[in-house]
């Protein structure tokens, strides 16, 4: 079987040596020796100002609302995982969607502020397959209406901008370390942001608010990483130069060898350093689409429809239009992509996609 993904699985002997400092310590979790090394590690490495790993990656997002977004309406994107929009309304803000770009896939910033209001208090906004929004014009529309920014930047572990991380930017930007993705920890995420001020709030929401052992700055929640978590992250980190090396040859096959007369594919931002996360190709049509899925299904070959549904199409969420969401939604198929895909499957698979109509 070809699965859309693999999780990548250091060498055993490694993630034991690390598990052996875990026993060692007698440490389990509460920020043990590990969590604070792979934050360091993860700070110089990535080049961010401030870094707090988490258990999973969708409790910085609602972190990152419960302590910006105030309860008001948020406005994002009917194209992201579900998570996005189900944080939201899990704390008690109501998502108010923009639509998205038809090649970059990202909200379309032109869009946002004729869906700012006086109940308006944050963006959060997706920056899809690891391709980032228009931040800087989302920044100053922030600015003009003192809304606060919070990215979804699940996908983008290694991403640079102009430069730098596309963790910097935002008020909070938000990743997630689930085994499915680029950098893993098994399970787990972590938040970013610039602000010092802001850094301590977050910080200290993660780990139920305390301030020492008996006393505490505010409320929070507890959404701290294991020692058991960052044992994985510490193993995987030193391998991704060859994980990135290794799926952009993936990827070149693909951008090669697929005939883009059947399909668009992801159109990536200008001054972006891609980290090859994903390789979605869009339709004509859905009928195209569920052909083509039927025939790699039949060969044993599993992609995946991502995103799917629009979020807009949501059962607890008010209903709005999106054309262009929807229209995407309905016909992007991510094909398979990992760490070691062999050549002949990567062949495969691009010859069943490209005379699927035959």
């Amino acid at each position: 079987m070809i699965p859309v993904t693999k999780t990548f699985f250091p060498p055993l002997e490694e993630y034991q040596q690390r598990l052996q400092r875990v026993w060692n310590n007698q440490w389990l979790t509460n920020r043990g020796e590990l969590v604070k090394e792979l934050e360091q590690k993860l700070k110089k490495q990535l080049e961010v100002t401030n870094i707090t790993l988490t258990t999973n990656g969708t409790l910085p997002i609602q972190i990152a609302l419960n302590v910006l977004a105030k309860k008001g309406e948020v406005i994002t994107t009917p194209f992201s995982y579900v998570a996005t929009t189900s944080a939201i309304v899990w704390e008690h803000c109501t998502p108010v969607f923009v639509d998205i770009h038809p090649e970059y896939l990202t909200i379309d910033e032109t869009k946002i502020e004729a869906a700012i209001t006086d109940k308006t208090t944050a963006i959060l906004a997706t920056h899809v397959f690891g391709n980032p929004c228009e931040v800087e014009a989302i920044k100053k529309i922030a600015k003009r209406h003192n809304l606060k920014v919070i990215y979804d930047a699940a996908h983008c572990f290694g991403v640079r901008y102009k430069g730098k991380s596309l963790f910097e930017y935002g008020d909070v930007s938000t990743c997630s370390f689930h085994a499915t993705k680029i950098f893993h920890t098994g399970e787990g995420g972590a938040m970013f942001s610039k602000d010092n001020e802001l850094n301590h709030k977050l910080f200290y929401s993660h780990n139920f608010g305390h301030n020492g052992p008996e006393s505490f700055y505010g409320v929070g929640i507890n959404a701290k990483m294991s020692e058991l978590q960052a044992a994985m992250g510490l193993t995987v980190l030193p391998k991704m130069n060859k994980i990135f090396d290794d799926r952009k040859r993936v990827v070149d096959y693909y951008n090669e060898n697929l005939d883009f007369s059947h399909f668009q594919k992801l159109k990536i931002r200008e001054e972006t350093t891609w980290n090859y996360s994903y390789y979605p190709v869009i339709f004509k049509n859905e009928e195209e689409l569920l052909k083509a899925q039927k025939l790699l299904n039949e060969e044993n070959i599993f992609p995946r429809r991502y995103f799917y549904p629009s979020l807009n199409k949501l059962e607890y969420v008010e209903k709005s239009v999106m054309k262009n969401s929807e229209q995407i939604a309905n016909t992007i198929l991510c094909l398979p992509l990992y760490y070691k895909l062999q050549d002949s499957a990567i062949e495969r698979i691009t010859n069943l996609i490209n005379n699927f109509k035959e």
